[in-house]
């Protein structure tokens, strides 16, 4: 074990930072596979509480790290309020994954950093300059160029993943806050189980017996989206993400692929085309957070996460 750890290490940082970020890629297309693949008119809602309490299951040996002791009010109505929209998103997203084709659905997903921007300057009242605002108006027009609203008929599949990358994104901005006073294991945790609570009460409402074939698909997609997550935090810690973030389009490739062979789903121009300006626009953000994180980091702590490594 340790001798492949050194071998990965061994691997220049760049080099492994995007060949992290190209398998979390896969990951999370083989789960948007499988989520198709399961067909078994399982209520998404249901499916969604189901992955997450499989994700408890999984991240069970972590328990004995969790402080949640002395943790202030607030910080837990944070939790809370994150597992409801970070619940639901995925919720979204699994009634998208068996409504659209796989590409679609991968493409929409990449406008989540924009909406991010946009509730950073909301809520944080970041400062956003004419180039970031610039950034955000073309991916707003790589999401019109998919769904292309007006030439034909927007389905409720790309509405729902439009809405899943917005609770993404405002998932996103509360994990943003709460990094800078709770612990990673911390997070964790509290995501898996809040979101498993938020969804249990609905799902009981719909429930439909599962079989077992669903319930070991549901196991198999919580540990993939477990390892794709682990992937994108190895791939952050080992490149900066202004070099992976263009190599997300990556798992656009993989989207097409299996949307091609094992759900006969003719690509679409507009739907690639569309991405790609996404891709463009979010990588462009990326790069100005970097530099604006660069021009307030003392140079000698450029990278923290490196140094703690």
């Amino acid at each position: 074990m340790n001798s492949l750890r050194a071998r990965i290490l061994s691997i220049p940082d760049l080099t492994r930072g995007i060949l992290w970020m190209v398998l979390s890629g896969f990951m999370f297309v083989t789960v948007g596979v499988l989520i198709k693949l399961m067909d078994s008119g399982l209520p998404a809602i249901q499916s969604a509480f189901l992955r997450y309490v499989f994700g408890m299951i999984i991240i069970l040996p972590l328990f004995g790290r969790v402080q949640l002791r002395g943790t202030a009010k607030p910080i837990l109505g944070l939790y809370f309020l994150r597992a409801i929209f970070h619940g639901f998103a995925v919720m979204l997203w699994f009634f998208a994954m068996a409504s659209i084709p796989l590409a679609e659905v991968t493409a929409i997903a990449y406008s989540m950093p924009i909406y991010t921007t946009i509730g950073a300057v909301l809520v944080f009242k970041e400062k956003i300059r004419i180039r970031r605002i610039m950034a955000v108006a073309v991916g707003f027009v790589g999401t019109l160029v998919i769904l292309r609203p007006g030439v034909v008929e927007i389905s409720l599949g790309s509405l729902a993943q439009v809405a899943a990358a917005i609770g993404f994104a405002c998932s996103f901005l509360m994990a943003k806050k709460l990094v800078s006073v709770e612990s990673p294991v911390n997070i964790l945790f509290m995501l898996t189980a809040g979101c498993g609570l938020a969804l249990m009460p609905a799902a009981l409402m719909v429930w439909v017996t599962p079989s077992l074939t669903d319930m070991i698909i549901l196991f198999i997609i919580a540990s993939l989206a477990t390892l794709g997550h682990h992937s994108i935090t190895q791939a952050l810690i080992a490149a900066p993400l202004t070099a992976t973030q263009p190599f997300i389009f990556v798992q656009m490739i993989w989207a097409i692929g299996f949307g091609y062979f094992l759900f006969d789903e003719t690509p679409d121009i507009w739907v690639i085309f569309g991405g790609f300006i996404i891709i463009a626009s979010t990588s462009y953000l990326a790069h100005r957070e970097n530099m604006a994180q660069k021009s307030v980091t003392p140079k000698s702590h450029e990278h923290p996460v490196k140094t703690s490594r």
